[in-house]
C-alpha cells in the first residue's frame, strides 16, 4: 500500500511536469507561427521613386509571396501591379518594394500576402500615397526663358537678303532705259546725215548745170 501512494505521487508529479513541458512547447510554436500581424507595408520614396515598401518580421523564417493591388476609381475596381516573394524572412525584418503604375496624392493599394498555408490576407489598412510623398525628390521642372524687355539692335534687326543669280543675270541683261526725251517724229542721227548728203548732191548738179551753160 506504500508503494501504491509512493507511485502515485511520482506519477502526479511526472503528469505535472508533461503538462508543463507541452504547454511550453505550444507556446514556443505559437510564438513562431508565421500571421498576417507579422507583416507591414507602406508608401516610402526611394532615390525619388515612389515604393510600396512591405516588411516581414516573421520570426518562423516561413516564405511569403506580396501582391500589390491598385484601386480604381470604380466601385470594387483594382488591378495586379506587381508581385514579389520574401524568400527568407527573419525576426529583424526583411523588406521588398513593389512597384506601382503611377503615383499622386490620395492613391490606395491593397497588399495581400500568402505565407505557407498559415496566412492568406490584406495587410490592415490599406496603404495610401500622403501629399508630401516622394514630393521633395521628384525632378524639378526648368523655370520658363523670360524674355528680354530690351532686345538688342542686332537681333530686332531685319537681315537683308542678298539677290539670287538669277535675278542678277536678269538685271544685267536688261538695259536701263534713257531718260533722254526721243526726237520727233522717231528721227535719229542717222536720218539727220542722210538728209545733209542729198542737199549737197542737188547743190552740185546745179552748179554743173551752170558750168555747162556758159560753155554753150
Amino acid at each position: 500500500m506504500f508503494l501504491s501512494h509512493r507511485a502515485a505521487a511520482a506519477a502526479r508529479v511526472i503528469g505535472t511536469v508533461g503538462a508543463a513541458a507541452a504547454l511550453s512547447i505550444g507556446a514556443a510554436d505559437t510564438a513562431l507561427a508565421c500571421s498576417i500581424s507579422d507583416f507591414s507595408a507602406a508608401a516610402v520614396c526611394d532615390a525619388g521613386k515612389g515604393v510600396i515598401r512591405v516588411t516581414d518580421k516573421d520570426a518562423s523564417g516561413t516564405p511569403a509571396t506580396v501582391r500589390l493591388y491598385m484601386q480604381l476609381s470604380m466601385p470594387g475596381g483594382e488591378r495586379l501591379v506587381d508581385t514579389k516573394t520574401i524568400e527568407h524572412p527573419t525576426a529583424q525584418g526583411v523588406s521588398v518594394d513593389l512597384i506601382p503604375l503611377d503615383w499622386y496624392a490620395g492613391e490606395t493599394f491593397r497588399v495581400h500576402v500568402t505565407a505557407g498555408g498559415k496566412v492568406d490576407d490584406d495587410i490592415q489598412p490599406m496603404t495610401v500615397v500622403a501629399d508630401e510623398t516622394c514630393k521633395s525628390s521628384g525632378p524639378s521642372s526648368p523655370a520658363p526663358a523670360t524674355p528680354s524687355a530690351h532686345p538688342s539692335s542686332a537681333s530686332s534687326a531685319t537681315p537683308t537678303t542678298p539677290p539670287s543669280p538669277a535675278q542678277s543675270s536678269g538685271a544685267a541683261a536688261v538695259p536701263g532705259a534713257s531718260s533722254a526725251p526721243s526726237p520727233a517724229g522717231g528721227g535719229s542721227g542717222l536720218a539727220e546725215t542722210g538728209a545733209d548728203s542729198g542737199t549737197t548732191v542737188i547743190a552740185g548738179i546745179a552748179a554743173a548745170l551752170v558750168v555747162w551753160r556758159r560753155m554753150l
